[in-house]
């Protein structure tokens, strides 16, 4: 058994036969996550199990910690120094807990922290106490989940299958622990094709940081899509930060096993309340952020950085149901000096809510106007499995082109994808590789068309005119301050967006005055705003059906249902 999804499906079905009537079934996913890691720990370190065991016993009395002993001796970056493994464990039914417990101790301490995320102590006495603690385990290591056997990349395949089944069952929000990999390849190819000559060559180190990493798919298959597309030879640095402690600790045993430094994944903590990585830069950044998520827990901590001039959020913060711009101001803070680039998923908020002197507005307005905001991607919809809202891909730079300078690109390219054979919770299409090919030659060759606008970064902006007229008593005179100037009615009080490169004046002239002859503009009020209405930029007018043609539709079901319809309409 080595396909990625009979592995998951028997892992489900483990699930099925153990777990149910002990564990609710959004509980399943705090029993069997941590026992499938301990599973793959377990087949890593099979071939060298006797040597960690010889090599502790000699040097246990010899040396305060014989650790890095271990670690040389046997050339790995974790250990298990107990005389067992889950196989082992079988072979003494009556005694599974206490050799069990044996058996987690005998673990290095990086492999320990993991565990410890898990919080497995009372799961285990639950299995413990009702007899299905050996079941479990016996269950577990019929399947082989060596390297050899299962690669990195279809082993995080099967944990994202699970978290994808377990999220369903606990009604969690969309992207809460991961994005499907055909969106990741998407966000990669045009975060890091745009600098593919810049990454040739060998001796190239670069930075690759997610600040919601989840299980860590975006920067492994990040990684994988460079050395397949780029350069083979470059070294690249993961980085993440993770809140949920089950997936910072999936996370962190997957960069463990396949050698990178798996200090560099920190938390599970906030990166927008506890940043693991203050004071860091990084090139590349790519993440997306959960969408919709309130940061009222957050709010004290977001709130007092937002006053400081130098912090994350001085330019503004967003309402506080929805903290995904926090997360860009949060990428933006770590770009390099020397250029960096971002790539981000977001729903369709951070386009256009908020209105002028608004949080979003003003953060849209700080990204924009510092020329930032390169490009963005409309997806298709039904991308994402607990979802079907309309997604977006933001790609925002510090090192913008010559070619690119002072514009924004928009694409359009939500029809630029295949149906799944079967839908996965709301997933029904998919991004194939024809698809994003096209989508990156799009923005690769900067082309205009059917799919591609580009706008001057001015385009976006508006000021918010206040348009008042004036007060009037009973007798229909002018009311008049002390100074003779008519006192505005703020009942009948209007406001106009004029866009940035238009003339207020002649804006003013031309659109209001005619309209209104009484009423005048009250600059002082003037408010300046951003936003990206896509829909508008990329709308076709589809014409309304014939009634003639929805007759005959009627009358045709009307014959198939035996009705007198017919009779009705004559």
């Amino acid at each position: 058994m080595s396909n990625y999804n009979q592995i998951s499906s028997f892992i489900w079905n483990v699930c099925d036969d153990v777990l149910r009537g002990l564990f609710k079934p959004h509980e399943y996913g705090d029993v069997i996550l941590p026992f499938t890691v301990l599973r793959r720990l377990d087949c890593v370190l099979e071939p060298h199990k006797d040597d960690m065991f010889n090599i502790y016993e000699e040097y246990k009395s010899k040396v305060d910690d014989p650790t890095p002993i271990i670690l040389n001796k046997i050339n790995t970056t974790f250990f298990n120094h107990s005389k067992y493994d889950l196989n082992r464990l079988k072979s003494d039914p009556q005694n599974i807990n206490i050799n069990f417990e044996n058996y987690l101790g005998g673990y290095s301490d990086n492999v320990v922290e993991i565990l410890e995320n898990f919080q497995l102590e009372k799961p285990v006495q639950k299995l413990n106490k009702n007899n299905r603690l050996f079941i479990l385990i016996d269950k577990l290591t019929e399947i082989d989940l060596h390297p050899d056997k299962v690669s990195n990349r279809d082993m995080g395949l099967i944990f994202e299958e699970l978290l994808r089944k377990f999220s369903e069952m606990s009604n969690e929000t969309s992207g809460e622990h991961y994005t499907p990999r055909d969106i990741v390849r998407l966000l990669v190819s045009l975060v890091f094709s745009e600098d593919k000559d810049k990454l040739q060559g060998e001796g190239k180190v670069r930075s690759v940081f997610d600040p919601c990493c989840g299980s860590g798919g975006m920067l492994t298959i990040g990684k994988e899509w460079i050395h397949n597309n780029i350069n083979d030879k470059i070294e690249l640095r993961l980085l993440g930060q993770e809140l949920n402690p089950q997936t910072y600790s999936i996370c962190k045993s997957d960069m463990m096993i396949t050698g990178e430094n798996s200090n560099n994944i920190r938390g599970p903590v906030s990166s927008l309340s506890e940043d693991q990585f203050q004071g860091d830069r990084f090139d590349y950044m790519i993440t997306n952020p959960p969408f919709g998520v309130s940061w009222k827990s957050e709010v004290d901590f977001i709130k007092n950085e937002s006053s400081n001039p130098l912090g994350r959020f001085s330019v503004g913060t967003p309402r506080t149901s929805d903290g995904s711009l926090l997360f860009l101001q949060h990428m933006i803070s770590k770009m390099e000096r020397k250029g960096s680039r971002i790539g981000i998923v977001f729903n369709g908020s951070p386009l256009f809510t908020g209105d002028s002197g608004s949080g979003e507005s003003e953060i849209r307005k700080w990204i924009i106007e510092s020329d930032w905001l390169e490009c963005i991607v409309s997806l298709p919809n039904r991308l994402f499995f607990n979802t079907g809202i309309n997604t977006y891909v933001w790609i925002v730079s510090n090192k913008k082109s010559d070619k690119r300078k002072g514009k924004v690109q928009l694409i359009n390219g939500s029809s630029f994808c295949k149906s799944t054979r079967k839908n996965l919770g709301d997933k029904s299409n998919y991004i194939d590789d024809i698809s994003r090919e096209k989508i990156l030659d799009i923005y690769l060759n900067y082309i205009e068309g059917e799919h591609s606008i580009v706008f001057p970064n001015n385009h976006f902006g508006y000021t918010k005119v206040t348009i008042d007229q004036p007060l009037v008593d009973d007798d229909g005179t002018v009311v008049t301050d002390k100074k003779g100037n008519p006192k505005p009615n703020t009942k009948k009080r209007d406001y106009e967006r004029i866009p940035l490169d238009q003339d207020i004046e002649d804006y003013y002239d031309k659109e209001v005055k005619p309209h209104l002859p009484n009423s005048w503009m009250d600059r002082n009020k003037d408010r300046v705003g951003y936003e990206i209405n896509f829909t508008k930029y990329f709308y076709k007018y589809k014409p309304l059906r014939s009634l003639e043609d929805i007759t005959q539709d009627l009358l045709k079901l009307d014959e198939q249902i035996g009705g007198t319809m017919k009779e009705i309409l004559d």
